[in-house]
Parts: structure tokens; C-alpha cells; sequence
């Protein structure tokens, strides 16, 4: 694999400062209480008052537990399995690698962005730089050039496109609403204790175009289309897989109506991973 030697530092640093991340942010010995808060544009929020997320608002917190546990017992094992495969040579490996370092590069994008200040600062933003150049040399080391001839002519393009269509229009659309619709109002959208809308920014940066540009790469074949497929599916498990415990963990630390957000996250999840592995299982080494 190309850049081996480079990705043989960068990740195992990746895994074990994710790996202390997440549990500082799952465990903590010292139990707090909740606080009123009421912020600089006159929104009353709670505060979280305990362990690392002390000063992030109690939906926060819960949001950011979940994506820890997900980290932990999702992205951690799928990141050393991905990376034992593509340092054997696997082309099936090194896909899931880079797409597994994708997820990793936007969970600590949004950590370092969102996240209340705390003494895991550095830790978030060593973990983004790693995440991402051990990204682009992922991409780097995949032969855009034979990578369509190493596809099997079965391989369910059509439904994998709709697939991506579908998770950049659902969240240009969800997210849209949000945005357009206090903004029409004249009013502020529910910001909490943030000072912008980061995880909007992201997705409609970042997610939503690349899920819309590599599905019309894909059905034209380009080499581009299905590395781009490859990276999107993986991280729409990993997305899925992160909302829907999140909206768990925030209905049991008593947030109105976050269920509701669940199935939608729930029916990608499954989508995408059914996809996931139709496409692995159609790639010829």
C-alpha cells in the first residue's frame, strides 16, 4: 500500500487518542447536576454541570456521549480491521480504511468546532489533523485508474446512486428547514449554547455535495464516483449508527422529542450498510 509507512504511525496515534477521548467522555467519576443557564441572546438552556462536557448544555452532552460510544465500539474496531486489510494489500481495505478515516475526520471536525472548551482541546485538534492527512493519503494511495476494472459489472450502481441522492437531499432539506425558516421569521434558530449552526455547516459543506457528486460520478462510471460511493457508504453507517444513539441517549437525559429524529437515521443506517457490503462483495482483489 502507498504511504505505508506514514499511515503506520498516524493511525495507531489516531486510535489511541480516540480511544482516550472517548473514555473521558463516557466515563467520569464525579456526578453533577444540571444548570439553568441562560445565554447572551436570551436562551435558557441546561447546562450539563458534570465530567468533560460540564459547560456544554445537557442535549449536547448527551449528543457527544453517543458519538463517543459509537467511536468506541464502532469506528475504533472498524478503523483496526480496515487498517490490517489494507496494509495486507486488500483493495477492499483500503477503501473501508479511507472511508473509516472519513468518519473519524468529521466526528473530530465537529468535536473541535462544537465542543464547549475543555481540557481535551489539543487532544480533538491532534485528532482532526491526523484524521485528516491520513485521509487524503488513503485516497492517494488507491489507482484511480484501474479502480472501475477491479468492479463487478453487478454491482447495483443505479441503487447505490439513488441511495447518495437520497442522504444529500435529506439533509439539504432538513437542515434548509431549519435555517430558512426562523430566518424568514426573523428570529434565531434553537443555537442552545453555541454561537452557530457547526454541524449544519458541515453537512451542507461537506456531506450533502459529495453525496450528490459522487452519485452522478458513479452512474457515469468514473473512477471518482465509486471512490467516492466507497467513502460515503461507509460513513452513512457510521452517521446513521451516531444519530440514532444519540437521539437514544438524549430521550433517556429527558430531551423533548428527540426520538423523532430516529427512524429516518435508522432506515439510512440499514440502507447504507446492506449497500456497504453489496459493494465489497463486488470488488475483485
Amino acid at each position: 500500500m502507498k504511504y505505508q509507512s506514514a499511515l503506520k504511525w498516524m493511525i495507531p496515534l489516531i486510535g489511541a487518542l480516540a480511544l482516550i477521548a472517548t473514555g473521558l467522555g463516557l466515563f467520569d467519576p464525579h456526578p453533577g447536576q444540571p444548570i439553568p443557564y441562560t445565554n447572551h441572546r436570551g436562551e435558557t438552556v441546561s447546562l450539563n454541570g458534570q465530567g468533560l462536557y460540564y459547560y456544554d448544555t445537557v442535549s449536547s452532552a448527551a449528543q457527544m456521549q453517543a458519538n463517543d460510544l459509537i467511536t468506541l465500539i464502532v469506528g475504533l474496531p472498524l478503523l483496526a480491521i480496515s487498517t490490517w486489510l489494507a496494509f495486507r494489500g486488500s483493495l477492499r481495505g483500503r477503501l473501508l480504511l479511507t472511508g473509516t478515516l472519513g468518519f473519524f475526520l468529521y466526528t473530530y471536525l465537529s468535536m473541535a468546532t462544537l465542543t464547549a472548551y475543555n481540557a481535551l482541546f489539543l487532544v480533538y485538534v491532534a485528532l482532526f489533523t491526523l484524521s485528516l492527512y491520513a485521509f487524503i493519503l488513503s485516497m492517494m494511495s488507491i489507482d484511480l485508474v484501474s479502480l472501475p476494472t477491479h468492479f463487478s459489472e453487478r454491482l447495483p450502481r443505479g441503487w447505490i446512486a439513488a441511495l447518495m441522492f437520497v442522504v444529500g437531499g435529506f439533509l439539504t432539506l432538513a437542515w434548509m428547514g431549519r435555517i430558512l425558516t426562523p430566518l424568514m421569521q426573523g428570529v434565531d434558530p434553537a443555537l442552545e449554547n453555541t454561537t452557530t449552526l457547526v454541524i449544519q455547516f458541515m453537512d451542507l459543506s461537506l456531506i450533502a455535495p459529495a453525496a450528490i457528486l459522487g452519485g452522478i460520478l458513479l452512474l457515469r462510471r468514473n473512477a471518482w464516483g465509486y471512490l467516492l460511493a466507497s467513502v460515503m457508504l461507509t460513513k452513512g453507517v457510521t452517521l446513521g449508527l451516531g444519530v440514532s444513539t444519540m437521539a437514544v441517549n438524549m430521550s433517556l437525559r429527558g430531551v423533548p422529542d428527540s426520538l423523532g429524529i430516529m427512524i429516518p437515521f435508522l432506515i439510512i443506517t440499514l440502507a447504507n450498510l446492506l449497500l456497504t457490503v453489496v459493494m465489497l462483495r463486488n470488488i475483485r482483489e
